[in-house]
């Protein structure tokens, strides 16, 4: 937020919302979550595309594939590069700013660099309901032509 002179603009209270409450294609998620589960991703190695400068090696990158969730429900979050350290199971995490990619038809939860991943001071007092997993369920885009 900008300061103006001696003035200055309040910051907004985030809105924590619920793991079932979450949509495709949406942004700007504040959740407090637990971590049920963390398996790592095999990583994969690009090939060097023609022409691209070779100045700086590329660092394999750690992916894993979390299982997270609160009372409501639970999802799938991929964890990137640091963020799989704080990502371990028991955990309880508060992810400011997350968003919903779709991969596969599925619904999975990520934060980029825009969003921030804090360990949470208190252990969470809820139990993760595991029944309810929205990366199961599968969406299809379907377009609707205007006649």
């Amino acid at each position: 937020m900008a300061t103006t002179g001696t003035a200055t603009v309040a910051k907004r209270k985030p809105v924590f919302v619920k793991v079932e409450q979450l949509k495709p294609g949406t942004t700007g998620h504040t959740l407090t979550v637990k971590v049920v589960d963390s398996n790592p991703v095999a990583p994969t190695t690009r090939k060097a595309r023609p022409g691209s400068s070779m100045s700086r090696p590329s660092q394999p990158s750690r992916i894993a594939e979390c299982l997270i969730g609160d009372e409501t429900g639970c999802i799938l979050f991929t964890a990137r590069n640091e963020q799989v350290d704080i990502m371990k199971p028991g955990e309880t995490v508060i992810l400011r700013n997350s968003r919903i990619d779709m991969f596969k038809g599925t619904m999975r939860l990520g934060v980029d660099k825009w969003g921030r991943i804090e360990a949470s001071s208190e252990p969470a007092s809820f139990t993760v309901k595991e029944d309810n997993n929205l990366s199961l369920v599968e969406y299809e885009l379907i377009n609707v032509n205007d006649q």
